[in-house]
């Protein structure tokens, strides 16, 4: 059977990154770059004052002279051409640019007002330079500003913006249909009946493609039914992938990878060691057989809800990142130190629910009082599994490698 990183390889194998494709600027947040940007201009564009005060000769300054006469204001978005006469001080607004000859900025707290339009500087660590930005200093005209690749967050769009980029090239979220199976399922609203539970799976995967960057498409449910099956897949054939929960073990009805088969999907591998999540399929359908000629691919996730999250995270994850172009595109784990015993029991690679938080000394991690897949409600405390690789017992104070879910472990 597979090993969570053989299976990992296959879907990095086939899924390649999306192609980019133009987008508003303030639409491109948490997408990846797919063109060079470099700067059309120096940045900044003048020399500019990094604080209100006066701008003054340093020369001056070091020749001994303390008070000044007031030549003029400048403010942020005027443009001087008076240069500053020896003894003589502007003041100047953060952001203005700096007038002819003045070479450094005195702040207002370290000035006294005589009256009559002079000024008593406190110069003594003044010096040429002090409390502005050189022009270029930033970036000059040619230089890059972002690479290809970058993942777009607000630094790097400001940084965009600067350069009057309005849009840019980025790879798109990728669309991910949700298909709930099975015929013991009601609606998340409804009031089971004998035999029934709520569908948990569709929400809670619905939220991890959203908190992955992609863009989910709901479908609901589907009855354990090959004409109800055949129907919903084919509508989740609109979307890049098709992540489907339930159906997909040995039972009598599971008859997920059946339907899919007969649909033209291929199987690029069906169980995994790993648990909670053996069952896990995964497959494609080739872009020949596709009714928009492109390729689709497909995850059959097991039915019990943790099984559900942690297949998701391991692979589901793993092949948004690539198709949105994310290096790495792999689960990164993390060293925590565990802070009670544990008793390991199984001999596939467990991931196991966990509380984790950032201390000085760094990571440490809890486990929690979770009973297995279908334990959902113990997992809501979680924010990360570890990863637990041998049956046996793991100590208080052992360093274990840890799964951080989302982004709530410390900011990883």
């Amino acid at each position: 059977m597979l090993s969570v990183e053989q299976a990992c390889e296959i879907i990095l194998k086939v899924i390649e990154p999306a192609s980019g494709e133009v987008v508003p600027l303030v639409e491109a947040n948490e997408l990846v770059l797919t063109e060079e940007v470099r700067s059309d201009a120096d940045s900044p564009p003048f020399d500019k004052a990094l604080m209100d005060g006066y701008a003054v000769r340093s020369a001056d300054c070091h020749e001994g002279i303390r008070e000044f006469q007031i030549a003029g204001e400048v403010l942020a978005g005027q443009a001087p051409d008076r240069p500053v006469a020896k003894g003589s001080a502007v003041r100047i607004m953060t952001g203005a640019p700096i007038p002819p000859a003045a070479d450094c900025v005195i702040p207002f707290e370290r000035s006294r007002d005589l009256g009559n339009g002079r000024v008593v500087l406190e110069v003594e660590r003044a010096k040429s330079g002090g409390n502005l930005a050189r022009r270029g200093e930033s970036l000059r005209r040619g230089d890059l500003v972002v690479a290809p690749g970058a993942l777009l967050g607000p630094a790097q769009i400001g940084a965009l913006a600067e350069m009057g980029k309005a849009a840019v090239c980025v790879i798109p979220r990728p669309l991910v249909a949700v298909l709930a199976t099975g015929d013991e399922l009601v609606p998340a609203d409804a009031i089971p009946g004998p035999g029934q539970i709520r569908n948990s799976n569709e929400v809670m995967l619905t939220a991890q493609c959203r908190q992955a960057g992609a863009s989910p498409v709901p479908l609901g449910i589907a009855r354990d039914s090959r004409d109800e099956l055949r129907t919903a897949i084919l509508q989740g054939f609109a979307a890049d992938f098709l992540c489907l929960s339930g159906g997909v073990s040995a039972g009598q009805r599971d008859l997920v990878p059946s339907v899919l088969a007969d649909l033209g999907a291929e199987n690029l591998f069906h169980g995994c060691d790993v648990k909670p999540g053996k069952p896990i399929w995964f497959g494609r359908l080739p872009a020949q057989r596709a009714p928009d000629s492109r390729p689709h691919w497909i995850f059959g996730l097991p039915g019990n809800p943790v099984s559900s999250m942690v297949c998701f995270e391991l692979f589901v994850r793993t092949a948004i990142r690539r198709r949105r172009g994310i290096v790495p595109a792999l689960p990164t784990l993390v060293h925590a130190v565990l802070t009670k015993s544990h008793v390991s029991t199984d001999s596939r690679p467990t991931f196991f629910p966990a509380a984790v938080t950032l201390t000085s000394d760094g990571f440490q991690a809890t486990p929690l009082n979770w009973k297995g897949s279908f334990d959902l409600q113990s997992t809501a405390g979680a924010n990360a599994l570890i990863r637990f690789s041998e049956p046996r017992e793991f100590a208080a104070g052992e360093q274990v490698s840890v799964l951080p879910l989302g982004r709530s472990v410390g900011g990883v």
